[in-house]
């Protein structure tokens, strides 16, 4: 299909729902049977089986005219980490019922990976997975369980055969979180709030049609999530000064006051950072469009941890008294994090988990060592060794 095809399916889609008087949630189920929600995505599953960066004119043209956006893209787990997945490893019968509500926004998913004793080490969960006839009994915990609290799903790794070693042991499943056994309990945050949890899960039966991929290939699909979760982090689109150094250049616009000679330097600094981080994000896509993502998504993420921690602190040097501000300190539960329309006593402090979550700064510095710049591995003696055996 050429561009100009491309752009008059979405001049038949907004012809047919104007987009001012046309209900939100009736447009973009239009859109996502047009073809038009993610272009790269198979005919029947809300694309067109184009090249990704075609999303790019589309989403151009709904924005032009001010179509409704679609409310997938305040829930991220879903769009940037659950879909990838299940689009490379899910049965037919998985991609039908579980893309389009998710694209949507009607099905909140979340993501059962960490545990508090395999955070960094995830290869090593402990959460047990066994089979009983055609159903799996999980038991375990699992920690950093962002929106678990609005989830109607989650992505779970979990531990099916402990005799072999630990890369090797794992299964992938899709959890219904409204199954009897799942206990979700808050985590407060640094920032007052409880947008993170851990979840419990005692004696929980899924059915094997619930299972991505084979038996024993969980570290192969997690690896999938992985990689598309740091993209989504990493390597979303962005205009020039759009995000986090938005607000620092507002702040030194406006109020000359903050103005001098090593601070102007500072500021440039991370105008200019923030910019190579922008490109770097467009080179990526273009990388995507090609293919499945690489190892390119663990380096932008160490890039926009760094970054947002360091803007946010100087947005806070520039303006001294909005560090002593904050929203509110009561325990709340939002569903998604939100950075820009929030003070900047939030963002300094949000922040801080950038180079936490979606795998921590060091470990994927050490997968930019090891897989990109071909640097000696580090020594993994439990490698080779049955998970059983393994100390913990």
């Amino acid at each position: 299909m050429t561009v100009d095809k491309l752009c008059a399916r979405v001049a038949e889609l907004l012809r047919t729902y104007p987009p001012a008087t046309t209900d939100a949630s009736v447009f973009h189920r239009a859109q996502f049977d047009a073809g038009l929600a993610w272009v790269h995505f198979p005919e029947g599953l809300g694309g067109l089986g184009l090249a990704r960066d075609l999303q790019d004119v589309v989403d151009t043209e709904l924005r032009a005219v001010g179509a409704p956006v679609n409310p997938a893209g305040h829930v991220g787990i879903g769009v940037g980490m659950a879909a990838p997945t299940i689009l490379a490893f899910g049965t037919p019968e998985q991609r039908s019922r579980y893309l389009r509500p998710l694209w949507l926004g009607e099905e909140v998913w979340c993501q059962l990976f960490s545990e508090p004793g395999a955070g960094s080490d995830l290869a090593a969960v402990a959460t047990r997975a066994v089979r009983e006839g055609g159903h799996w009994v999980v038991n375990g915990q699992k920690v950093w369980t962002s929106s678990a609290h609005v989830a109607r799903f989650a992505i779970l790794l979990a531990r099916t055969d402990p005799e072999v070693p630990k890369h090797r042991g794992l299964s992938y499943f899709i959890l219904d979180m409204s199954a009897p056994g799942v206990e979700v309990r808050p985590l407060r945050q640094i920032t007052g709030e409880a947008e993170f949890n851990e979840v419990f899960l005692t004696d929980v039966r899924m059915p094997d049609t619930a299972r991505l991929g084979a038996v024993g290939d969980g570290w192969k699909v997690a690896n999938a999530t992985l990689s598309s979760e740091r993209v989504a982090i990493g390597g979303d689109q962005a205009r020039r000064e759009s995000g986090m150094i938005s607000k620092v250049a507002e702040l030194w616009r406006e109020h000359p006051e903050v103005r001098g000679a090593a601070v102007h330097d500072r500021v440039m600094e991370r105008w200019v950072a923030a910019e190579v981080f922008r490109l770097t994000g467009a080179r990526l896509r273009q990388r995507l469009a090609t293919g499945a993502p690489g190892f390119e998504g663990a380096a932008m993420k160490v890039m926009f941890a760094d970054l947002a921690q360091s803007i946010s602190l100087l947005e806070l040097e520039l303006d001294p008294d909005a560090a002593l501000l904050y929203d509110d300190w009561a325990l709340v539960r939002p569903a998604s994090v939100d950075f820009l329309s929030r003070g900047p006593g939030y963002r300094y402090l949000r922040a801080k988990g950038n180079s936490i979550e979606g795998g921590t700064s060091e470990v994927l510095r050490t997968i930019v060592a090891e897989r990109v710049l071909g640097l000696p591995g580090e020594a993994r003696v439990d490698k080779d060794v049955p998970w059983k055996k393994v100390p913990r």
